[in-house]
């Protein structure tokens, strides 16, 4: 019975586990779509907008509040993916110089309170978002709502939290130092790691 029962529960876990990882795999490729499109959106709002001005005389009339969106979602929703693969700006020379041991420690306190701090941004943001909806208002070319632009930044907050929040995850269950649940610490690549993981960035 013991056995039959564990099992079961295993099986469980697995599926469990496999669901997760499916939904994992969903919001990746989400969030490059919604990255990608929205750097495609930022160039043929800003390519367009100098063509029709030199070609045609006038601007076009909406292209600052289309870019100005793009950008918006584009900085807040990438905070999750960055966190994701360790792409964030560090200031990382003295973490550089730590042993391994203080590495891990730092793997864990850092993202710790990057969450803690992003969680705490996404209550605010939400509740300026819940400010902006009530007054009504709308940009001037389009007229669309505001709060549907400011809306992306908590979310944004949100997801990076959720991500860090992994982070720490990672960094508690396996051994290696973590700067992303996609990404090995930087200092503890192979040589020729590096050089492929500097090739992927190129």
């Amino acid at each position: 019975m013991d056995t039959e029962e564990s099992s079961h529960k295993n099986r469980w876990f697995k599926m469990i586990g496999r669901f997760l990882t499916k939904v994992d795999h969903i919001i990746l490729k989400t969030e490059e779509f919604i990255l990608s499109s929205a750097v495609i959106v930022i160039f043929i709002m800003v390519c367009g907008n100098v063509i029709s001005r030199e070609l045609f005389g006038p601007s076009i009339y909406f292209h600052s509040e289309v870019a100005r969106f793009a950008i918006v979602i584009a900085t807040f929703m990438g905070i999750s993916y960055a966190a994701r693969k360790g792409r964030h700006i560090s200031m990382s020379a003295f973490y550089d110089a730590l042993p391994f041991r203080a590495r891990k420690v730092m793997s864990i306190i850092i993202p710790l309170g990057t969450s803690i701090a992003l969680f705490f941004l996404a209550y605010y943001s939400f509740e300026y978002v819940k400010y902006i909806y009530e007054t009504g208002a709308t940009t001037t070319a389009l007229q669309v709502p505001i709060f549907l632009l400011y809306m992306f930044v908590p979310l944004g907050f949100v997801m990076g939290g959720i991500q860090y929040v992994r982070n720490v995850i990672i960094n508690l269950v396996k051994k290696e130092v973590y700067i992303g649940t996609d990404a090995l610490d930087y200092n503890d690549l192979q040589l020729e790691e590096r050089k492929a993981d500097e090739n992927i960035q190129m």
